[in-house]
């Protein structure tokens, strides 16, 4: 397939910049094999199932936007912006530094009185940074210091401020390492998730610390030759077999996010059930993908020509997507990280036999 299949026309003012309030009160269309139809997030459960399980990711986002300052004797000083992207396994953090040219290795800069970051190398466009504290003293300097890393579509129409470090933040958040929002969960508050539980639904964490890499842009006409960028995840041992036996029972599992999703097909591939597992992931879901897990899924909408698009694709068919999306745009949804919901249920597939799962 390529490039040019998952292509549409987004008008500008569908695009959020910020979420509905409450949480819940986002809208949530739902395509259930060929049907179609137009709820709210709030009556999700209205579509769900006594023994389904929705997976949620519990990673929790860093406020990896920093504003600092390289001080230079002389009063040769310069702005320097920094996004954080992942810590490496010798202390230092790599970031995306702008302007990188302006900093030379081994200068200094300064975000806050007690938070600042040596440059130790670069690479690629990315810069290798060391900063002067660790552990829980870095964490509560990072927190004081750093905003929240807003995905581009919003940051380029106005900046982070106090509302973003609730807003972009799921309730359940509780492992730090992302730099983006798993932003279908975002629409879930403490009220949703007692309804849901009141109607026999299960919930099942998951961790998957988002990159920025999830915002690149496909390069490549022919999409089997995209690379993903890889991400660390983990599913536990608890979480592997209770997916297991909401499967074994007849249940649905229902990843919240194709974060979720892409780190419990991971789990599954070895093996072709879900097991425990932990590591780096860079599975590319698009046509043609066998989906060993998942059920269904509840997820944004996505941007054009993106990797995500290509994944619900994969769930649902790509004609099937063309078409809920264009409804999407015609019903006036609200787009991206901070935009309404769809719930994906595909149509049951035949079985060896011929029959349906539900004959």
């Amino acid at each position: 397939m390529k490039l040019a299949d998952f292509d549409f026309d987004l008008p500008e003012a569908l695009i959020a910049t910020r979420p509905a309030r409450p949480r819940r009160a986002a809208r949530l269309l739902v395509a259930e094999g060929d049907a179609l139809a137009d709820s709210t997030v709030a009556n999700l459960g209205d579509w769900l199932r006594a023994g389904d399980r929705l997976v949620l990711n519990d990673t929790k986002v860093i406020p990896a936007r920093l504003s600092g300052h390289r001080p230079r004797v002389g009063g040769q000083g310069a702005r320097i912006e920094v996004t954080l992207l992942e810590p490496q396994a010798d202390g230092t953090w790599a970031a995306l530094v702008k302007p990188l040219r302006k900093l030379r290795e081994g200068e200094v800069v300064v975000f806050s009185d007690t938070l600042s970051a040596t440059l130790e190398s670069r690479e690629a466009g990315q810069a290798r940074l060391r900063f002067n504290l660790s552990g829980a003293d870095f964490d509560a300097a990072l927190n004081a210091a750093g905003a929240m890393p807003l995905p581009p579509y919003i940051a380029a129409r106005r900046p982070a401020d106090d509302r973003d470090r609730e807003d972009y933040q799921t309730v359940w958040a509780r492992r730090p390492g992302a730099v983006a929002a798993p932003t279908a969960s975002l629409h879930f508050d403490a009220v949703l998730l007692d309804d849901l539980a009141a109607r026999g639904v299960s919930f099942s964490h998951v961790t998957l610390h988002v990159g920025a890499g999830t915002f690149l842009p496909v390069k490549v006409e022919d999409i089997a030759t995209h690379r993903m960028h890889a991400e660390w995840g983990e599913v536990s041992a608890t979480a592997a077999a209770e997916i297991a036996a909401t499967k074994a029972t007849g249940g649905r599992v229902i990843p919240v996010g194709t974060t979720a999703l892409r780190l419990i097909e991971t789990a599954a591939c070895e093996t072709e059930e879900i097991a425990p597992w932990q590591g780096d992931t860079d599975i590319f879901i698009y046509p043609g993908f066998e989906f060993r897990v998942t059920d269904a899924l509840m997820t944004n909408f996505h941007l054009p020509k993106s990797t995500l698009m290509m994944l619900v694709s994969a769930l649902m068919g790509a004609a099937r997507i063309r078409a809920l999306y264009a409804h999407a745009i015609t019903e006036r949804y609200r787009f991206f990280s901070y935009g309404d919901a769809s719930l994906l249920i595909p149509a049951p597939k035949p079985d060896r036999a011929g029959a349906t799962a539900t004959d």
